[in-house]
């Protein structure tokens, strides 16, 4: 890769929060008796959880469907119950969901639901072969837990990468308390697609999981493109004080959608430097904004004046997205489901997994909502009207995604959501690790084996504070998601439970262990995942 110099790495401080704060890691017994997912600790746990006594009852049905993305394309894919995004379920704290998955997929295909996000009881995380077995062809399975933690959250299947697919759909948890004032709610869900176009999720990972090393390049293989080892240069230690009001142009970050490398689906020269670098691994022919093209966009409808709280989902495979209402600044409220103290700003990245909560006080018009595709050179839209005036274009760029950018790492928790100090009981090192070159992505050096998911966990015990250290050895980004957990970027950080390492820096993070189980801790690139960047957190008995 090339070198980015260092006034262009505008967030080097994602990959640097508690970076100050490293040790050694806390070492793992060779075989310590872990917490059933189904067992006395998590039943007891759950008792804890306030419910209010009301209990929705739903089905999603997963099935083949040809959805219609806008401007006369359609895909056939998989999705519930023949949506794109599927149906937002919306919940109170407290409430109990009783969702019944009805696997419909063709060629007795397995699936599952994740509750991505949500600090539930372990037997209900979705996450087989961990907390469950896989749902087979014509089966059901009824996933029944209390949701009591209000926030932004989404569902999906954990098997292989039908991440990839249209299997998503927003989880909305009100606050029966709500400390916001706002008008009206958009959920906005931001979708890298490729399903039913140009292949299927499984035939990018057939490819990617050759590597680059496998593959004939059509071109010369020293080109920017590759990812195997080049030195990424300095990414300069950046004092967070000293990112306030920062921004890059769209132009800045992108490059072209891939050359010609004889390769179908793997992503050549995408650079970001926002992301450190290689922006992603695939190439994607759409973006979508709630399951629409920016040439035929959805459109929201409301009065000038009027506040909107919009609640953004990143439920990408392997695309960051800068995010910008044109004419507008944005008031950030909360992070993955978490508040933080209010920011506001022109523009936000959000990586895969990740959600923001954000108000805006509309004016009068038609606005876009642009979701750029980091250094992917491509862009998803919807659009908000609130008056006269003609649609933007499909490749419309307003000014705000080139003004002031905020990501997590320049958030606060807000003061009723920060963990109390307190020194940390167990510290682990996790280490990113692999390769373009070679496509064998891991965690401290080992890819993770479905087979044996409990053959080298990451213990903790109930009650203790623990540190994860992500350190990114590689050449990439990586949001970094646990299961059934928040963790707190740092001492005064947001809390998060996904969060972005970018290449070669080192982020740290602290939780509480409250939650007993067997938790899988992963990359949340689908591919980097499923290649073997997970490991399994989970809590000695």
């Amino acid at each position: 890769m090339n070198s980015m110099n260092r006034r262009s790495v505008l967030l080097a401080g994602l990959g640097v929060a508690g970076a100050g704060a490293l040790a050694a890691c806390s070492s793992s017994d060779s075989t310590p008796a872990l917490v059933s997912p189904s067992g006395s600790a998590v039943a007891a746990a759950d008792k804890k959880r306030t419910r209010s006594g009301k209990t929705h009852e739903t089905t999603l049905t997963a099935t083949q469907a040809m959805a219609d993305l806008g401007a006369g394309i359609t895909a056939r894919t998989w999705a519930f119950d023949g949506r794109i995004p599927g149906r937002e379920l919306r919940l109170t704290a407290g409430d109990t969901l009783s969702a019944t998955l009805s696997n419909q997929l063709p060629n007795q295909t397995t699936t599952s639901i994740h509750w991505h996000g949500i600090a539930l009881r372990n037997d209900m995380d979705g996450v087989p072969p961990a907390t469950q077995a896989a749902v087979r062809a014509g089966r059901n399975f009824t996933y029944r837990f209390t949701a009591d933690a209000p926030g932004t959250y989404f569902f999906h299947p954990h098997v292989g990468v039908q991440l990839d697919r249209g299997l998503y759909a927003p989880l909305i948890v009100e606050d029966p308390r709500e400390p916001l004032s706002y008008d009206e709610e958009w959920v906005v869900v931001l979708d890298d697609w490729l399903d039913g176009v140009t292949g299927t999720p499984d035939d990018v990972f057939a490819e990617l999981r050759h590597g680059m090393g496998g593959m004939h390049m059509g071109e010369d293989s020293s080109s920017p493109s590759s990812s195997s080892g080049d030195d990424m240069g300095d990414m300069g230690g950046m004092d967070m004080s000293s990112m306030g009001g920062m921004g890059s142009s769209p132009s800045a970050s992108t490059s072209s959608s891939g050359g010609s490398m004889g390769m179908k689906f793997m992503l050549m020269g995408a650079q970001s430097p926002l992301l450190g670098g290689d922006a992603g691994d695939v190439k994607y022919p759409y973006h979508l904004v709630n399951g629409r093209v920016p040439a035929d966009p959805q459109v929201f409808r409301a009065k000038p004046r009027k506040r909107v709280r919009l609640r953004l989902i990143n439920a990408g495979a392997d695309t960051a997205y800068r995010v910008a209402l044109g004419g507008h600044q944005l008031t950030i409220t909360h992070t993955d489901g978490f508040p933080v103290r209010h920011q506001q700003t022109d523009a936000l990245l959000i990586g895969m997994g990740e959600r923001y909560d954000v108000l805006v006080t509309l004016d009068d018009g038609v606005f876009p909502l642009v979701a750029l595709a980091e250094g992917k050179n491509a862009t998803g839209m919807a659009v908000i009207r609130t008056g006269s005036g003609s649609t933007p274009t499909a490749t419309v760029r307003p000014k705000e995604l080139d003004g002031m950018l905020m990501a997590a790492s320049q958030l606060h928790a807000a003061d009723d959501v920060r963990l109390a100090s307190k020194k940390a009981d167990r510290v682990h090192r996790i280490e990113l690790t692999g390769d373009m070159m070679t496509y064998n992505w891991a965690i401290n050096g080992r890819r993770f084996d479905m087979n044996n998911p409990t053959a080298h966990p990451i213990t903790v015990k109930e009650g203790q504070r623990v540190r994860l250290d992500f350190v990114n050895t590689t050449t990439m980004w990586h949001p970094m998601h646990l299961h059934g957990h928040t963790y707190q970027l740092g001492s005064s950080g947001p809390r998060k439970d996904t969060t972005i390492v970018l290449p070669k820096k080192t982020v740290s993070v602290f939780f509480d262990a409250d939650n007993p189980g067997q938790w899988m801790l992963h990359c949340h690139n689908a591919y980097h995942g499923e290649a073997g960047m997970m490991a399994l957190v989970a809590y000695q008995g």
